[in-house]
C-alpha cells in the first residue's frame, strides 16, 4: 500500500473506531448513570448555519432548524473524528500506525477538547469551555473525559488494524 494510501486508510480506520468509541462512551454514561449525552442534530442546526454567515447563536436550541440537522452533525461528529485522527498521524508520522503507543493518542484526546472548548461551544452558545452552562465545571469535566476516551479509542483503534497496512 502506498503512503498516501496508508494515511487515507489509517486515518478514516482509526478516526472512525476512535470516535465509535467515543459514542459507546456516552451510550454507556446514559444507560448506567443516566448522563446526558451530546444532542448531534444541535452540532448539525450550527453548521447548518454556516453558508448563511452565521457561525455563533445565543442558544442554539433557540436558532431556527436546518434540514437534516441531526444527520448533518453526526455526519460532522465523525468526519472531526477522522480529521483529529489524521492530524495525529502527521503529528507522529504514519509509523505509529504500524506500532501504535498510548501516550501520543491520550495527549491528542486531551488536545482535541480545544474544539468543543473554544469553537463548538461558543459558537452553540453554551460560551468558552461552557462557561455559560449551568454547571461548567462539571461540563467540562465531562468534556475531558469524552476526549480522554476519544484518545484512548484512537490507540484501541490502530491496534487493532495493525498489520492491516
Amino acid at each position: 500500500m502506498s503512503n498516501g494510501m496508508e494515511f487515507i486508510a489509517g486515518s478514516l480506520a482509526i478516526g472512525t473506531g476512535a470516535t465509535l468509541g467515543m459514542d459507546l462512551w456516552a451510550w454507556l454514561l446514559k444507560r448506567a448513570f443516566g448522563v446526558p449525552s451530546l444532542n448531534y442534530a444541535m452540532v448539525g442546526r450550527w453548521i447548518g448555519h454556516f453558508p448563511d454567515g452565521r457561525f455563533r447563536h445565543d442558544n442554539i436550541g433557540q436558532a431556527a432548524q436546518v434540514r437534516h440537522e441531526k444527520l448533518l452533525g453526526w455526519g460532522a461528529h465523525y468526519a472531526i473524528g477522522i480529521v483529529f485522527a489524521a492530524l495525529l498521524l502527521v503529528l507522529c508520522g504514519q509509523s505509529w500506525l504500524r506500532q501504535p503507543t498510548l501516550l501520543p493518542a491520550l495527549a491528542f484526546g486531551l488536545v482535541s477538547v480545544c474544539a468543543p472548548f473554544f469553537l463548538m461551544q461558543p459558537g452553540m452558545g453554551a460560551g468558552i469551555a461552557a462557561s455559560k452552562t449551568p454547571n461548567p465545571p462539571v461540563a467540562r469535566l465531562r468534556s475531558l473525559m469524552t476526549h480522554l476516551v476519544f484518545g484512548a479509542s484512537l490507540y484501541l483503534s490502530a491496534l487493532l488494524c495493525v498489520g492491516l497496512w
